[in-house]
C-alpha cells in the first residue's frame, strides 16, 4: 500500500526502491498496483504540483555567464591528487587540503605522488616529535591519516577492477566426467 501510495503521488519508481531496499526497480514495480502510465501521469502531476510552489524563476533558461560558470565548477574540481567530489555552487570546506578531504577522489595514476606525500609525512612527524612541536605532529597526523586513507581507497579499487580468469573447460574434461558423481572415470583408482 505504502509503494502504491508513494508512486501514485509522484514519488519516482527508483526513488521508492530506495526507500523499500529492494535490489531491483521490477521488484518495487511488482508491489505497486499501478500500470506505468498511472506512474508518468502521477510524476507529472507531482512536478507540476512542486513548481507551482516555487519561485517561477528557478525554471528559467540560464543566462550565457550562469551557464558557463555552471560549466567551470567541473574544471575546478579537478585537482593534482584526483578530483573534488563537492557539490555544484559549494565552496571548499576542508581549505583545500585534500589529501585530508572525504570528497577527494584519488586518481590511480597518482599514486606513487601520494606514496611520496606519506613519507615525507612520516619524516616531517618525526622531526616534530624530535623538536617537541606538539601541535605541529597532531596537523601531520591528520594529513598522515588522510594519506593513508587515500592509498586505501587506491588499493580497493585496484582490487576490484581485478578480472580473474577462471578459465574455460575443454570438451574432453566435461564429457569425461561420470554425470551422476562428477569423477572422471579415467582418474579413479581401481582395486
Amino acid at each position: 500500500m505504502f509503494i502504491t501510495d508513494a508512486i501514485m503521488h509522484g514519488m519516482p519508481p527508483h526513488i521508492a526502491q530506495l526507500v523499500a531496499g529492494h535490489r531491483d526497480v521490477n521488484t518495487t514495480m511488482g508491489y505497486k498496483a499501478v500500470y506505468p502510465e498511472e506512474v508518468i501521469t502521477g510524476h507529472r502531476a507531482f512536478i507540476a504540483r512542486r513548481r507551482s510552489q516555487r519561485p517561477g524563476e528557478e525554471y528559467r533558461v540560464p543566462t550565457e555567464e550562469e551557464w558557463e560558470e555552471f560549466l567551470g565548477h567541473f574544471e575546478r574540481r579537478r585537482v593534482s591528487l584526483g578530483e573534488c567530489g563537492r557539490s555544484y555552487a559549494t565552496p571548499c570546506i576542508h581549505e583545500h587540503s585534500c589529501l585530508r578531504c572525504p570528497l577527494l577522489r584519488p586518481s590511480p595514476t597518482q599514486r606513487p605522488r601520494i606514496v611520496e606525500i606519506r613519507d615525507n609525512l612520516l619524516g616531517r612527524i618525526a622531526e616534530a616529535e624530535r623538536e617537541g612541536w606538539h601541535g605541529e605532529v597532531e596537523g601531520l597526523q591528520v594529513s598522515l591519516a588522510g594519506a593513508e586513507g587515500k592509498l586505501a581507497d587506491l588499493d580497493q579499487m585496484a582490487r576490484r577492477a581485478t578480472t580473474i580468469h577462471l578459465g574455460m573447460p575443454t570438451f574432453g574434461e566435461i564429457t569425461a566426467r561420470d554425470i551422476g558423481t562428477g569423477v572422471d572415470p579415467s582418474k579413479e583408482e581401481t582395486p
